[in-house]
């Protein structure tokens, strides 16, 4: 569920989540635990390959001023 509403929320805005923004949190939040789990190994096979999709996505926007 995270993941679709994380990967709609980059593709509608061109943007990855902001820290700046309240509203944001709890994506930004769900992404970095995500993170955690990809590098402790704790993920099954199946989610680490939807997720490094997912942050291949917001790799393309990680620069972007997100102050259009």
């Amino acid at each position: 569920m995270r993941y679709n509403e994380v990967k709609r929320f980059i593709e509608e805005n061109k943007r990855n989540p902001s820290k700046h923004r309240i509203e944001e949190h709890d994506m930004l939040n769900w992404v970095k635990q995500q993170r955690k789990l990809v590098n402790a190994g704790a993920l099954k096979a199946e989610r680490v390959e939807k997720f490094k999709e997912l942050l291949a996505l917001s790799e393309r926007y990680k620069r972007k001023n997100q102050y259009m």
